[in-house]
């Protein structure tokens, strides 16, 4: 008598629906995957897929608009926070992302983001920070840690010369426009589940009406670095984590209420 097999495969994940069904154009090891995929299952967890407009910089994430599967415009370089500004001001009931790089955010668009934070303006911004411009080449960038080598300081970054890092959390943190201000890793399980908590809790700020909100996500650039991707998150953890502490840097009163 033949044995009928009556087991059957259960579904314990699926692409959300807010991420479109194609192939990234990230280097393997990439964050921006993980980032893109936490997003996105909190935007479908929360029903507000409809409601979502986003706006892309320039940089390795310069084409978000084709891996997120809701509207989505262009920004020029540095510019997304003005152009957030816009659209959420002329789209009020409208829920509106920046999704942003450390050389675009921390450098040609620190002004924008400093003054959108200043005026409280109700958005949310994701900001990705592997301390190097990864799209052109992996050059020095504003989040270079002290010492650390890219192909413009490659006898690593000096600081008497070139500056110090730029801790943006801590920046925006000290402006009183903003309303949530927290900075998370992508590096293990445990961090990773701290930063959809967060992004959850900015999405919630946004819609209570609350003001500004901004994640700075510290990532991996595998290719730029001259490592594995295993090795990217050690190195991360070891040397990114110390000189940008992960935690909660600006909390509102009214944000601490909210329980999600």
């Amino acid at each position: 008598m033949d044995m009928i097999d009556n087991d059957t495969e259960t579904l314990v994940y699926s692409r959300p629906n807010s991420l479109t069904d194609v192939s990234t154009h990230y280097c393997p090891g990439c964050t921006h995957g993980i980032a893109h995929r936490l997003i996105a299952e909190v935007i479908d967890e929360m029903n507000i897929r409809e409601k979502m407009i986003g706006v892309a910089s320039v940089g390795c994430s310069v084409f978000a608009y084709n891996y997120f599967n809701f509207d989505f415009v262009q920004a020029p370089h540095g510019r997304a926070p003005a152009m957030a500004t816009g659209v959420k001001r002329v789209l009020p009931e409208k829920v509106v992302m920046t999704y942003q790089g450390d050389g675009d955010m921390a450098s040609i668009g620190m002004a924008e983001i400093v003054h959108a934070a200043t005026r409280g303006e109700n958005i949310t911004v994701f900001f990705i920070n592997n301390t190097n411009y990864g799209m052109t080449g992996g050059q020095m960038a504003p989040t270079t840690l002290p010492g650390q080598k890219t192909t413009s300081s490659q006898n690593g970054r000096d600081v008497e010369t070139q500056g110090y890092p730029i801790r943006a959390a801590e920046l925006l943190s000290q402006l009183d426009g903003s309303s949530y201000v927290v900075r998370r890793s992508l590096n293990d399980p445990k961090n990773i589940r701290l930063a959809k908590k967060a992004i959850r809790m900015a999405f919630e700020v946004q819609l209570r009406g609350l003001g500004f909100s901004m994640i700075e996500f510290l990532s991996i650039c595998p290719t730029n670095w001259g490592m594995s991707a295993s090795a990217s998150m050690t190195w991360l953890e070891n040397n990114m984590i110390p000189y940008y502490p992960l935690g909660d840097y600006k909390v509102h009163p009214a944000v601490a209420e909210i329980k999600i």
